[in-house]
């Protein structure tokens, strides 16, 4: 029998975090490991916790859900995070996503989506609603910059598909070559943006509008 999927919960909306907690007990796949109202003592939360993964609400008295994801990646950058908002802004989607999290999950989506988004991202997409992935595709092709890293139309057509969230797998049906040909795109993408992972990898192509 597998081992659990751990879960730590961070939701300042009380009947909105007992309605996680029953979607996720009802599964039967998830323990809820711990959960908070706020995000003020996030680093030393995950550090105890030892979760799988974290949802995080984006908006928060006190410590915002982008500033607690920025000081849990300092010191853990392989938990995942997936945010949860009513937000799908720029701004807060690319903050978020810059400072480290994994998938981005509007709250209206939670009851049919996060179950789903809990695997994607532990198999190493990157889960977002429809709209989310639209509007960060949109960001990147504004203002787009001179190819400075030099990346070639292949790996600029596997980067924008690793940033809409998909899977290694999903990239190779997309663009009808191997996993073994991804991983070797990949590989290189990492290698000219001189970064070391997905979360980097994405996290910068937005920032600098890489595609």
């Amino acid at each position: 029998m597998p081992a659990p999927i751990l879960i730590t919960v961070f939701e300042d909306n009380d009947s909105l975090r007992a309605s996680l907690l029953n979607l996720l007990e009802l599964s039967g796949e998830f323990v809820v490991v711990n959960q908070y109202s706020n995000a003020e003592n996030a680093v030393e939360a995950i550090k105890n916790d030892k979760p799988d993964v974290v949802l995080m609400d984006i908006d928060m008295p006190g410590t915002t859900g982008v500033e607690a994801v920025k000081k849990i990646r300092v010191l853990d950058s392989t938990t995942q995070i997936i945010m949860l908002t009513v937000f799908d802004d720029n701004v807060h989607v690319l903050n978020a996503m810059a400072a480290g999290a994994n998938g981005y999950l509007l709250k209206k989506y939670v009851s049919d989506k996060l179950i789903d988004s809990i695997h994607e991202v532990l198999s190493g997409g990157a889960p977002m609603s429809p709209s989310v992935a639209r509007m960060i595709i949109s960001s990147m092709h504004q203002q787009a910059p001179a190819n400075a890293y030099h990346l070639t139309a292949r790996e600029k057509e596997t980067l924008q598909l690793l940033a809409q969230g998909n899977s290694f797998k999903m990239i190779g049906a997309e663009l009808d070559i191997s996993i073994d040909t991804v991983r070797t795109h990949i590989k290189r993408i990492y290698e000219k943006l001189q970064v070391r992972s997905q979360i980097e990898a994405v996290s910068k192509a937005i920032n600098e509008k890489l595609v």
